[in-house]
């Protein structure tokens, strides 16, 4: 697996603050969440732009995973895990989130609206691999502030299927 290559820290916007990306995670290892949510949960139509940015539509994009579907990537299941955030389906994520380090509890906080998804790079995980690693940057705005959070997030499949097992935030 090759190293994946970051940007330069300095130039990078604020994280969001302590404690706004989520409300609750709880979790016996206490597990910190990385990443937050839309303004409450919303259900999109499948002809509107999915708000991972690929420029299709959500019907052909990420909803179909978001509604169970296996997704065919890993960086697939990254977008459809962005779009879960953007839109508050916190089912979906914990659905998606490996059980070794998922939480017991996710409440997001409806405060913080993620506006953009870029994908910085990927690393494996496609068809015949077991492991995979994507870097992005997403933005977001909300309580009092806005800003970037870049992360590289590992996943990995069980049993057939990709999941999200934990990230490491720039």
């Amino acid at each position: 697996m090759r190293r994946l290559r970051s940007r330069d820290p300095r130039r990078a916007a604020p994280r969001p603050p302590h404690g706004a990306a989520v409300r609750r995670v709880r979790r016996a290892g206490g597990a910190v969440m990385s990443f937050g949510s839309g303004a409450g949960r919303r259900v999109l139509a499948d002809r509107e732009a999915c708000p991972c940015g690929s420029g299709g539509a959500y019907g052909g994009c990420c909803g179909p995973v978001i509604r169970g579907g296996a997704a065919p990537t890993a960086e697939a299941l990254m977008r459809s895990r962005y779009t879960a955030f953007a839109v508050g389906d916190e089912r979906h994520l914990l659905a998606t989130w490996h059980p070794r380090t998922r939480p017991d509890v996710l409440e997001l906080d409806p405060r913080l609206t993620w506006t953009r998804l870029e994908i910085l790079a990927v690393d494996e995980g496609v068809d015949g691999d077991e492991t995979g690693v994507v870097e992005f940057r997403a933005e977001w705005r909300g309580g009092g502030g806005r800003g970037i959070l870049h992360e590289r997030s590992s996943f990995t499949r069980l049993r057939g299927r990709w999941c999200y097992l934990d990230g490491e935030v720039e």
